[in-house]
C-alpha cells in the first residue's frame, strides 16, 4: 500500500427531502468536475421550517480528494 496525500474541500448540499439526500447530491455533484473523491465528513447540518414542519435540509461537508502520484 503507498502513502496518499489528500486535498479537503467544503461543499453544502442542499435537499427538500432528507439529510441523506443533500449530502448525495453534493458528493454526485462534485463529482461531475472532481477526480478522486475518497471520503466525506458531515461538519454541520441545518434545516427550515415552514408551518411547524421541516421543509429543507442543508449539509456541510469536508471532502477529501486523493492528489495523484
Amino acid at each position: 500500500m503507498s502513502d496518499h496525500v489528500y486535498k479537503q474541500i467544503e461543499l453544502t448540499g442542499s435537499s427538500t427531502k432528507s439529510s441523506d439526500d443533500a449530502i448525495r447530491c453534493a458528493i454526485e455533484k462534485a463529482g461531475e468536475t472532481l477526480r478522486n473523491l475518497h471520503w466525506f465528513e458531515v461538519v454541520e447540518t441545518r434545516g427550515q421550517i415552514e408551518d411547524n414542519k421541516i421543509s429543507h435540509w442543508q449539509v456541510t461537508l469536508k471532502v477529501g480528494l486523493r492528489i495523484e502520484d
